[in-house]
C-alpha cells in the first residue's frame, strides 16, 4: 500500500542548489517509492544562532510503499551520503537537512519521529513550497495548509531556479 509523504530539504552549506538537487534525485531512487512532485526552491535567512548562510529550501511529494520508520531511515542514509554530520546544536549550518513532514494523515509522537512535523505550521520557508505543490492540504491536528500560511511568521522567500533548470535551459 502506497502513502503520501512530504519532505522538507534544506541547505546552507557546500552549494545549497546542488545539494537539494541531489536530494531530490536521492528521493527519486529510493525502493518503492515515486517522487511526484517538487516545490520550487526558495532561499531565505537562516533561522538559528549566529550568523549563517542563507538557506535553501523546497519540498518533495513522495508516493511511498516505505513505512514512515523505514522513511526516516532513507531520508537520513541521503544526508549521511551529503556529508550532513548530526551535531547536538540546534539550527546549525549544515549541508543538507531532509525531514518528514507528513505521511499520509498519520498523527504520531515518539523519540524517532513525531507526525506531522512539530514545528512545520511556524515556517514559512516550509509552507509556502508545500503550498505550491499540495495547496489544498489540511495539516493533521492543525488544519488547512492556507490557513496556517496565512498566520505563518513573515519571512522574505525568494524563488530560485534549480541548477537542473539552469542546466536545462542553457
Amino acid at each position: 500500500m502506497k502513502a503520501r509523504a512530504f519532505i522538507a530539504l534544506g541547505s546552507n552549506l557546500d552549494d545549497p542548489l546542488v545539494r537539494i538537487d541531489a536530494a531530490f534525485r536521492a528521493l527519486a531512487k529510493l525502493p518503492a517509492t515515486r517522487l511526484s512532485k517538487r516545490s520550487p526552491s526558495y532561499r531565505n535567512r537562516a533561522v538559528g544562532p549566529g550568523p549563517q548562510p542563507d538557506f535553501i529550501n523546497a519540498v518533495a511529494e513522495l508516493d511511498t510503499g516505505l513505512g514512515p520508520y523505514a522513511l526516516l531511515r532513507a531520508v537520513r542514509d541521503i544526508e549521511t551520503a551529503q556529508g550532513r554530520e548530526r551535531r547536538a546544536k540546534r539550527w546549525a549550518p549544515r549541508v543538507i537537512d531532509l525531514d518528514i513532514l507528513l505521511y499520509d494523515d498519520r498523527q504520531m509522537r515518539d523519540s524517532r519521529l513525531t507526525l506531522p512535523h512539530p514545528e512545520m505550521h511556524r515556517r514559512r520557508f516550509v509552507l509556502q513550497p508545500l503550498s505550491d505543490i499540495a495547496p489544498e492540504l489540511t495539516i493533521p491536528g492543525l488544519g488547512p495548509l492556507q490557513d496556517l500560511l496565512q498566520q505563518a511568521p513573515a519571512q522574505e522567500l525568494i524563488e530560485v531556479a534549480s541548477t537542473e533548470a539552469a542546466l536545462e535551459s542553457g
